[in-house]
């Protein structure tokens, strides 16, 4: 079974679909039916479902804690308490001068052999040569 890690910019289309600004919702969306069939798993580090609730409460107050509680129930692995995945991303975040949060789910990807989907434009293109990252538009559905 094919592991990935999803950064939160791709999980959050999945809670705002309509929203015209977000580009790559159908890829995002595959993922999600994806995961529902079972056909994929997904690591994810600590701080994932604060990092949603934290762009939801902004994006879809009314409906973000039944949002939660729907992602909750998707069966995605919380990686906690591996202290390699900290130090690769202490490490990733000094080498690429980017936020830790970023390099979580990076260092979650590179430790577990996962591939990290993500929309984050700025971050790829400065970790792409590290490897087990892909930009969510070039994400094919296997």
């Amino acid at each position: 079974m094919n592991q990935f890690v999803l950064d939160s910019s791709v999980i959050i289309k999945w809670l705002i679909p309509e929203n015209p600004d977000e580009q790559n919702v159908a890829e995002a969306l595959a993922l999600l039916y994806a995961l529902r069939a079972g056909t994929i798993a997904v690591l994810q580090p600590c701080h994932w479902l604060a990092e949603i609730a934290a762009l939801g409460v902004r994006l879809k107050p009314d409906t973000i804690t039944d949002d939660i509680a729907d992602l909750q129930e998707l069966g995605m692995v919380s990686v906690t308490k591996i202290q390699p995945l900290w130090n690769i991303a202490c490490s990733l975040s000094i080498r690429l001068n980017h936020h830790l949060f970023d390099t979580l789910y990076h260092a979650v990807a590179l430790h577990l052999g996962a591939l990290l989907i993500m929309a984050d434009e700025q971050y790829f293109r400065k970790a792409k040569d590290i490897g087990n990252i892909k930009l969510l538009a070039d994400y094919r559905p296997i």
